[in-house]
């Protein structure tokens, strides 16, 4: 089995060079970075800074975890009251992998994860937005391997953006299909 990056080396660039008679290995679409995003402003919403921090504290652990990189926390742009948020008031949590982080992320997405998640029948090509960008939702933190189920305090649910260079959807359909991607037939 070859990695991820390999794979999109030696078959992935000469079968998209092929299919959209591309010049140059540069002009085929590639993966730019991986955003994985969570938002806990509901456990937040109405509570003191301290009671929050206690709230998202593991939830940070266990995205440091799937990650294997420091979650940033993202901040409430203003003040909503009907939500009981403040301007500045943590929301959620990202992370932005590039290089081999990213690599890694995806292979244990495509051939772990997604084949544990509860009645998975295949990701929906409408996952794939104009610009050939792929945003998963995963509902809980517990199918990745690095999270014990038994450790486990609170659920959450998160989603994973895979940014490509695709110019638009058809490029980035065929792109996720050749990495492995486990795409319907639309």
């Amino acid at each position: 089995m070859l990695r991820l990056k390999e794979k999109y080396n030696k078959e992935v660039i000469p079968a998209l060079k092929e299919k959209f008679g591309y010049k140059s290995v540069s002009a085929a679409p590639r993966i730019k970075k991986v955003v994985v995003n969570t938002s806990f402003g509901r456990l937040v919403s109405g509570k003191s800074k301290q009671e929050a921090v206690n709230e998202y504290k593991d939830i940070l652990e266990d995205l440091a975890l799937i990650t294997s990189q420091k979650p940033i926390l993202t901040e409430a742009k203003k003040s909503i009251s009907a939500f009981k948020i403040r301007e500045g008031f943590p929301v959620g949590a990202m992370v932005t992998l590039r290089k081999q982080k990213m690599y890694d992320i995806l292979e244990r997405l495509i051939h772990i994860v997604l084949p544990r998640t509860r009645d998975f029948a295949g990701l929906s090509p409408e996952s794939v937005d104009r610009d050939g960008n792929l945003t998963i939702g995963i509902k809980e933190q517990i199918v990745f391997p690095e999270i014990s189920a038994e450790r486990v305090k609170r659920m959450f649910g998160f989603e994973i953006t895979v940014v490509t260079s695709a110019k638009n959807r058809e490029e980035g359909i065929e792109l996720f299909k050749l990495l492995g991607f486990p795409i319907k037939n639309a």
